[in-house]
């Protein structure tokens, strides 16, 4: 009965701040332009309120800013442009700011964009597309930066396109960071260095073909025609013979991901499967993920939604899959929800009931969550 309780106190606040968003917020971009000059504003709000209740212990609920991410992208000159995105939200870290995109580009060769800064790692489909494009509220393992995606790296960043699109491509070469932990596999970002990251050169590069015509990275079906698409992704990195925290610390790190899309009369499918070899400076460290100073993980996960109303109404599904070396269970969660679009992915409400079975690789040790998020873009 608590628990409605306060799903219905959470319904209310999401109501009022759907009521207000068409006043308080004003959809403007371009800010300047003058011929090859412009300044573009813009920046997502993400409110979300989570309640988890796990078997066997108390529920907890919270209703905080999931992303407030605003950004600045700009150029003075011709095929050069910059952009600078920070989050302020709880994605970053209890107060505090946290830097995302900030990289600047050069578009002059017809066959490669240059990119140099802070920019996505080109691994895991779901990673790459946006925080903003999802169908369930929050990510599944497969584009989950705390187990083994890569996320935005501080480098050389490559992309380029051939047979008008049909084949796309990305390259990185970047000093990559992982944010120790045995119970995760968290790369983070030299842009926010911690004095425990750990760095080490990473390479890596992904290919996508899509037979009718490119699919972008976004997720939902909304212009009803069929499109696909197959990638491959793999990269590698090693510790510059850093030690911070001792032999949990990690000392290589190979990834592969397969992952397939599918858009059509309504119906958006997603599919993905992650494969890490990782090691531990430490050869006889056995604790959360590591067995023996070594862990094999792997996570699949496929969902979908389809729109009962086009371009309005969509209901969605997830299941996905965690295991590694040290677990004695398969981690396991199913999803199902709905998203409401008032003006596509700009404006939205999403709610997503998450239900999780031997969370962390430990048998018994499960629980249900329920998300709900309004987003603005703009």
């Amino acid at each position: 009965m608590k628990g409605l309780m306060k799903l219905t106190v959470a319904g209310s606040i999401m109501i009022a701040l759907l009521a207000s968003a068409s006043a308080v917020f004003a959809a403007g971009i371009t800010v300047y332009e003058d011929g090859d000059k412009y300044v573009k504003l813009g920046g997502r709000i993400q409110v979300q309120y989570h309640f988890e209740d796990p078997d066997g212990g108390n529920s907890e609920d919270d209703l905080f800013f999931r992303r407030l991410r605003p950004y600045i992208e700009g150029s003075l000159h011709k095929y050069w442009k910059g952009k600078f995105q920070w989050d302020m939200g709880k994605s970053s870290g209890a107060n505090e700011i946290a830097i995302k995109d900030a990289y600047m580009q050069y578009e002059g060769i017809n066959v490669v964009k240059v990119t140099i800064g802070n920019a996505k790692f080109p691994f895991s489909r779901e990673l790459l597309t946006s925080s903003k494009k999802q169908q369930l509220v929050e990510r599944t393992f497969v584009g989950d930066h705390n187990y083994g995606s890569p996320d935005r790296q501080l480098g050389v960043h490559l992309t380029g396109a051939a047979l008008d699109k049909k084949l796309t491509w990305g390259a990185s070469v970047a000093k990559g960071a992982i944010d120790p932990s045995s119970s995760k596999l968290d790369f983070d970002t030299l842009a926010n260095k911690d004095a425990d990251f750990i760095k080490g050169w990473m390479y890596g590069g992904r290919v996508d073909f899509h037979p009718f015509g490119n699919l972008k990275m976004e997720q939902g079906d909304f212009k009803r025609e069929l499109k696909a698409t197959i990638g491959a992704g793999a990269f590698s990195w090693s510790n510059d013979e850093d030690v911070v925290n001792g032999g949990s610390d990690v000392d290589k790190v190979t990834g592969l991901e397969i992952s397939g899309a599918v858009r059509g009369a309504g119906l958006s499918l997603d599919a993905q499967y992650n494969l890490f070899n990782a090691e531990t400076v430490d050869p006889t460290l056995t604790s959360g993920l590591f067995k023996n100073g070594e862990t094999v993980l792997e996570s699949f996960a496929v969902e979908g939604g389809y729109m009962i109303l086009p371009a309005q109404l969509e209901l969605v599904a997830g299941y996905e899959y965690q295991d590694a070396d040290n677990y004695t269970e398969v981690w396991t969660r199913t999803s199902v929800g709905a998203n409401y679009f008032f003006k596509k992915q700009d404006v939205k409400l999403q709610a997503t009931y998450r239900m999780g079975e031997n969370l962390k690789g430990t048998a018994g040790n499960d629980a249900d969550e329920f998300f709900l998020q309004m987003q603005y873009v703009f």
